[in-house]
């Protein structure tokens, strides 16, 4: 494993920048970088950007010096690359625009022009930009939202249905700090402070918020009742990640051991070692996948990632 930078020749905000990444592990890049005192706000989702000054101080700590269409190379032959079309969707700008799309389909447009559902998605984005997020950040945000709109429709969910449960995965991770269920509590409960003015509003019933805070709890289990077409959908689109191909797979598990870069080793696998198990346990017993559309997309694939990432860590 090696951590590869390339000289300060990318300008922006008025002076120029490296990048800084590994062509092996998230783990060991963020590891680096901390030690190196670069902070956590620097990464962009698969490599960190720092300012010329500390080009030779990175040099001497051992990051390897090579040009940029090496270290660019490097990067695309590892499944840690985030291609450009997916990181153009993660930015803030445009997971703004989906969120705005999405109230114009289910509020009243009147209520939006006058801000507050703006400023409520500006809260819930910045919050999944996080710069301690690696995996649950803003990728992962638009990938569950790209993964419900096929399933809902696959499914003939209701559109209201189908709708609360969308809403609800904006709202999912959106209190992250690696504690779960904590981490899910806290992020229902974070659904009725933002979204209580629009109920007051009467942009919302109670009933909606009500309906929204429930199905972010059901990605703590992700264990939804099999009448509970909503819940399903939630917990289907949380877990596609889970039946990606090989690439993208080895990339969510990189991003979830640097997430979780200051739990050691051992700790890590045996925590990790417990999720995986508790996944397969759901996949034999009622079904990861809860909908047909999903287990027909996910299913297989999730069940060989998985157990190929039980076998390598033990």
């Amino acid at each position: 494993m090696t951590v590869l930078v390339d000289p300060p020749a990318w300008p922006a905000h008025d002076r120029l920048w490296s990048h800084l990444v590994s062509d092996a592990s998230l783990h060991e890049l963020r590891t680096f970088a901390r030690a190196a005192g670069i902070p956590d706000r620097a990464f962009d989702l698969d490599h960190y950007d720092v300012p010329d000054e500390r080009y030779d101080e990175l040099v001497a700590a051992g990051a390897t010096p090579v040009d940029g269409r090496e270290l660019a190379r490097r990067l695309a032959a590892t499944p840690l690359r985030v291609p450009g079309h997916e990181r153009r969707r993660a930015k803030r700008p445009a997971l703004l625009a989906r969120w705005a799309a999405l109230w114009a389909a289910g509020a009243d447009p009147a209520a939006h022009d006058a801000g507050g559902i703006t400023a409520v998605g500006e809260d819930v984005v910045d919050r999944w930009r996080e710069p301690h997020r690696v995996y649950h950040g803003r990728l992962h945000l638009a990938d569950v939202l790209d993964a419900i709109g096929p399933l809902a429709r696959e499914t003939g969910a209701p559109a209201r249905e189908a709708w609360r449960a969308e809403v609800a995965l904006w709202f999912h991770d959106a209190v992250h700090d690696g504690a779960t269920p904590d981490d899910e509590e806290r992020s229902a409960a974070l659904v009725g402070v933002l979204l209580a003015p629009l109920e007051r509003r009467r942009v919302l019933s109670a009933g909606d918020v009500a309906e929204i805070g429930r199905l972010v709890l059901v990605t703590a289990g992700h264990d939804p009742a099999p009448e509970d077409l909503a819940g399903c959908l939630v917990s289907d689109a949380d877990l596609a990640v889970l039946g990606g191909d090989a690439g993208r797979y080895a990339r969510y598990v990189a991003q979830v051991r640097a997430e979780y870069g200051q739990v050691p080793d051992a700790d890590f696998r045996a925590g990790r070692g417990a999720v995986l198990d508790q996944l397969l346990t759901l996949h034999t017993g009622p079904g990861l996948f809860r909908t047909p559309a999903a287990r027909h997309r996910w299913a297989d694939q999730a069940e060989r990632n998985l157990r190929a990432e039980l076998a390598a860590l033990r």
